[in-house]
């Protein structure tokens, strides 16, 4: 079976079937979904929050990163599953969305137990981080300034939150496009 490879994150093959495959339809190639790449970035960036937030014993910190995790892998996993059982590649899509919005929530009590509001969708901050977020090939590292600056309580955790929404908002475009059936 001919496979070609997609552009893609260091370390992954994100290998797409080709339309010459035959039985099975084309699938794969997650690394080029929109929905993986943001689910990518939340990854990181929840990995690097964590790490600085929490101490490694932490519960919320393993809940936090396994939700992030669950949520990029089972972009790829419904990706993979698309070629065989659509059922399978909504119900992954699903989950991905709803793990995400469960970090959303986490990020959501670390604030609120902190005493640190969410920025409105005007702020200038809130503003420039949704501006980067329609970079073209946007990764870890077009957010690394906003991500990793010394005032984290005020830049991170707000940063994941538009992270985790944009995120979902990119899942649900995914479905919307495919115009699966109900």
């Amino acid at each position: 079976m001919a496979k070609a490879r997609t552009k893609g994150t260091t370390g992954t093959t994100g290998t797409k079937e080709s339309a010459s495959s035959g039985f099975i339809p084309p699938h794969g190639g997650y690394q080029d979904l929109l929905s993986y790449q943001k689910a990518l970035i939340v990854y990181d960036a929840t990995l690097y929050f964590c790490n600085r937030n929490f101490s490694k014993f932490d519960r919320t910190r393993e809940q936090m990163i396994q939700a992030a995790r669950s949520g990029k892998q089972n972009i790829l996993e419904g990706s993979e599953a698309s070629g065989t059982s659509k059922e399978t590649e909504i119900k992954l899509t699903n989950t991905a969305r709803a793990s995400l919005k469960e970090l959303l929530e986490d990020y959501r009590d670390f604030m609120r137990n902190r005493g640190i509001e969410e920025w409105e969708s005007d702020h200038r901050y809130a503003l420039r981080l949704r501006q980067l977020n329609r970079t073209p090939g946007a990764n870890y590292g077009t957010f690394k300034k906003a991500i990793e600056h010394s005032d984290r309580d005020c830049r991170l955790n707000q940063g994941d939150v538009l992270f985790a929404r944009s995120a979902d908002r990119a899942i649900g475009k995914r479905f919307l496009e495919r115009r699966w059936p109900a």
